[in-house]
C-alpha cells in the first residue's frame, strides 16, 4: 500500500510495539508496511474513588517511579518541521570516462589537416566531438513523504486525590511519580517507533536482496562454505560458538572497510538509462564516520565472558557509531524477527508491501542516510480546568515520519539453516 501525505493514525501499531517491547505480548507477525504498527493493588481497607487504585492512607507512602530513557536513538537524525511533510533527497548516477581528444589514438584521429575541433568524418577513424559536447549528470530523486501520528493523554486531578495522603509532601511525591511514569510511557513509544524503523530497514533489505548485491550475509552458510562444514545455526551458537564469533568479527571488519569503497554493491540502483540508452550506475561509499552498526549484544557478552576477550575489544571492533541491541522485536524473541516490511517496488518506484520476513538477525551495518527518523511535531497542550469536576488533561501530540532509503549501503547479518 502506497504511502500518502495524509497523516496516518499510528496509535494501534504503537500500542502493539510497546506491548511486544515490554514483554506484555509474545512475538508475533508485525505488519509495518503502512508505516515506511507483584503486589496487591487493592487493600482490604478500600481505595479512593477516583482512580480506584490508591489505598486510603495508613502510614508512610513510597512512590515507585524512576525516569526511563528510550534506547535505539542512533537513527534520530532529521527534524523537517511541521511545514515539511515531504523530504526530497537527490542523488546522482555515475558518469563514465570519455575518449581522449588530446592525442591521436588507436580509436580516434583528432589531429589531421582539414579537421576542425568537432567530430570529423573525412577519414577513419573519426575524431572525438568538440569541447561543447554535453554530458549532464543524471539525478535520482527520492521522496520521503507522509506522516504517522498518535496522541497521549494524562489527566491531572486538582484535589480529589489528596485524601489518600498524609501530607502535602506525600501528595507532591505522588504527583511527581505520576508525571514521571507518564514521561516513561512516552519514552517507550519513542523507543517502539525507533524499533519499528530498525525492523523495517532490516526486513526491507532482506526482501530487496536480489536488487542489492552483497547486502545479506547468511553467517551460517558463509561459515560452512569457508570451512567446508555442515553445521547448523544451533551448532554455531552453542558447541562452536568460539569459532563462529571469530569468523563473524573478521567478516564484519572486512565489510566495514568494504563500505568505504565507492561501488555499486550493498544498495539498490534504480534503473535509468542515458540519452543513448546505456544503463547508468548509482555508486555509493560510506566513510567510517557515516557507518552505523546495530549489533545483537548478547553474543558479544558471551564472547567477552566465555571465549575470546582479546578479539572483542574496541580496537578490533572500532566503529564511531554503534548501537547495542539486546533483542530485535521482543524480549523473549532474542535474535528472531517476524515482520512484513514496507519496501520500494523496483518497477514503479512506489512504496509496496513486502513479503513477511522471519529470520535470526545478528547485526546490521548501514549508512546513516539509509535509516533516519524524521520528527515533524511534538506538542504538549494542557486543557483548561474543568470547573465543575476539577481536573485538567495534558495532551501530547506526535507527528513523525521515517526515512528508509535502500539506495544507501546496508549489510544485514542473519543466520538461517539451508533449506532441506
Amino acid at each position: 500500500m502506497a504511502r500518502t501525505l495524509t497523516p496516518k493514525d499510528a496509535y494501534a501499531i504503537m500500542n502493539l510495539l510497546v506491548k511486544e517491547a515490554t514483554g506484555q505480548e509474545n512475538l508475533q507477525v508485525t505488519d509495518l508496511s503502512s508505516f515506511v504498527s507483584a503486589g496487591e493493588t487493592v487493600l482490604a481497607t478500600g481505595t479512593e474513588n477516583v482512580l480506584n487504585s490508591l489505598s486510603l492512607v495508613l502510614g508512610r507512602t513510597l512512590v515507585a517511579s524512576r525516569p526511563y530513557r528510550a534506547r535505539l536513538d542512533l537513527m534520530e537524525q532529521v527534524d523537517s518541521g511541521l511545514y515539511s511533510s515531504r523530504i526530497r533527497k537527490i542523488s546522482y548516477y555515475a558518469n563514465e570516462a570519455l575518449p581522449s581528444g588530446a592525442f591521436n589514438t588507436d580509436l580516434y584521429t583528432n589531429f589531421l589537416e582539414g579537421y576542425t575541433n568537432g567530430q570529423n568524418t573525412q577519414a577513419s577513424p573519426n575524431s572525438t566531438k568538440s569541447m561543447w559536447e554535453q554530458n549532464p549528470k543524471y539525478p535520482l530523486e527520492m521522496n520521503f513523504g507522509g506522516s504517522s501520528t498518535w496522541q497521549y493523554c494524562v489527566t491531572r486531578y486538582e484535589v480529589q486525590l489528596q485524601t489518600a495522603f498524609r501530607t502535602p509532601e506525600d501528595f507532591n511525591a505522588f504527583v511527581s511519580g505520576y508525571m514521571t511514569e507518564s514521561a516513561n510511557d512516552i519514552e517507550s513509544m519513542r523507543e517502539a517507533w525507533n524499533r519499528m524503523n530498525l525492523l523495517n530497514k532490516i526486513a526491507s533489505v532482506y526482501d530487496m536482496s536480489s536488487d542489492m548485491p552483497g547486502s545479506v550475509v547468511n553467517l551460517t552458510t558463509a561459515f560452512n562454505t569457508k570451512f567446508r562444514t555442515t553445521f547448523t545455526t544451533q551448532d554455531l551458537l552453542s558447541t562452536y560458538l568460539k569459532e563462529f564469533l571469530a569468523f563473524f568479527v573478521a567478516t564484519l571488519k572486512k565489510d566495514i572497510i568494504a563500505l568505504e569503497h565507492r561501488t555499486a554493491k550493498y544498495h539498490w540502483t534504480p534503473a535509468k538509462n542515458d540519452a543513448a540508452g546505456n544503463p547508468l550506475s548509482l555508486l555509493r561509499h560510506t566513510p567510517r564516520d557515516r557507518q552505523r552498526l546495530y549489533l545483537y549484544y548478547p553474543l558479544i557478552v558471551d564472547a567477552e565472558a566465555l571465549v575470546m576477550p582479546e578479539i572483542f575489544n574496541t580496537q578490533y571492533l572500532k566503529i564511531e557509531n554503534y548501537q547495542e541491541v539486546d533483542w530485535w522485536q521482543s524480549p523473549d524473541g532474542g535474535m528472531d524477527i517476524n515482520v512484513t516490511p514496507a519496501i520500494t517496488d523496483t518497477s514503479t518506484g512506489a512504496q509496496a508491501v513486502g513479503t513477511a520476513v522471519e529470520t535470526k538477525v545478528v547485526a546490521m551495518l548501514t549508512d546513516v542516510d539509509g535509516l533516519m527518523t524524521n520528527f515533524q511535531l511534538e506538542a504538549v497542550n494542557t486543557s483548561p480546568l474543568e470547573a465543575r469536576k476539577l481536573y485538567r488533561n495534558v495532551w501530547h501530540t506526535f507527528l513523525r515520519n521515517n526515512m528508509i532509503d535502500n539506495t544507501e549501503n546496508a549489510i544485514i547479518y542473519i543466520m538461517e539453516d539451508p533449506t532441506p
